[in-house]
């Protein structure tokens, strides 16, 4: 994903004069090629992600497009009042994008992880939250972020990902859920780049006869209430799948207008990291498992709620 991010704000910046990036010491060699095109138009903030925030918020203000990156939670718990009070308050056109989001930086302990990340941001007026599931929809989240003129939080992995989409999305908007299966027992929402865990489940229950939509979910905010609307009119069981806190991220949005629209006939089922710091050293892979939120405890969890 972060090689994608690469390519695509290198890309961009050929297009649009005004896009700046700026990095918290980190991506140097992902950024030989940008750094060398446009030197004057790329700041290494050193580990300084507050001041990177207020610096980004200035040039945002001064009509260009700036784009911070760095590890997710250095570039939104760390600096969550510049984000707040500069780049939303005064609703500049600032690009936050959190790289290793989720448990991507497992072996390097509970300071890599970004569990609260989309909570927090959520929670701010004027933020967008898109978490893109794999390199395509990171391109694809770019240019539409660039684009709209909004202060938005990009939410992404790291690297080694599943590509799930097979060519470029053309038609990517942000705020639209992409449909990647059809189904008539279930339906999976699915955000960020837990998606190939749900894409891997969703072929274990097919084998035991229960078929689930799946749709990547990739905008947190703003919340697509029409197509929610839509979803649980069709199907009586929903479920969430993220990388992220049950508490506060997409499960707790679908909840929360759940609540607000009075719907009580339809089951929500929400799969995500518990309430709990990590503490254990390893793998992504054995993070995931550790917090239950793999393939098959993906499956055993939809099984269980589903009978």
């Amino acid at each position: 994903m972060r090689n994608a991010f690469a390519e695509q704000i290198y890309e961009t910046a050929h297009l649009n004069d005004n896009v700046i990036l700026l990095a918290g010491d980190i991506g140097n060699r992902v950024f030989d090629k940008f750094k060398d095109t446009f030197p004057e138009r790329f700041y290494n903030c050193g580990i300084s992600e507050q001041n990177m925030t207020s610096v980004a918020t200035g040039l945002a203000m001064s009509g260009l497009n700036p784009v911070t990156y760095t590890i997710a939670p250095f570039n939104t718990i760390r600096c969550l009042e510049q984000i707040r009070t500069g780049v939303a308050y005064h609703n500049a056109p600032v690009v936050i994008v959190g790289v290793g989001a989720g448990l991507a930086y497992a072996e390097l302990g509970p300071s890599h992880h970004s569990c609260e990340d989309i909570s927090l941001v959520r929670t701010i007026p004027n933020m967008t939250v898109i978490c893109p599931a794999d390199s395509w929809e990171v391109k694809a989240s770019l240019k539409a972020s660039i684009a709209s003129s909004q202060p938005t939080y990009i939410r992404i992995g790291k690297k080694g990902e599943q590509v799930i989409h097979k060519q470029e999305i053309k038609n990517f908007k942000i705020g639209k859920p992409i449909k990647l299966q059809s189904g008539i027992d279930i339906c999976i929402l699915s955000t960020g780049n837990i998606l190939p865990e749900v894409i891997n489940a969703s072929k274990i229950l097919n084998s035991k006869n229960i078929r689930p939509a799946i749709y990547s979910f990739h905008t947190i905010k703003p919340l697509n209430t029409n197509f929610l609307k839509s979803v649980f009119k069709k199907f009586h069981t929903v479920v969430t799948v993220e990388e992220h806190s049950i508490i506060g991220g997409l499960g707790s949005s679908v909840s929360e207008w759940m609540i607000e629209k009075q719907i009580i006939n339809n089951k929500l089922l929400k799969i995500a990291t518990p309430d709990k710091f990590h503490k254990l050293s390893g793998s992504h892979s054995f993070a995931r498992e550790s917090l239950g939120i793999s393939s098959k405890q993906i499956v055993n969890k939809i099984l269980k709620n589903y009978r």
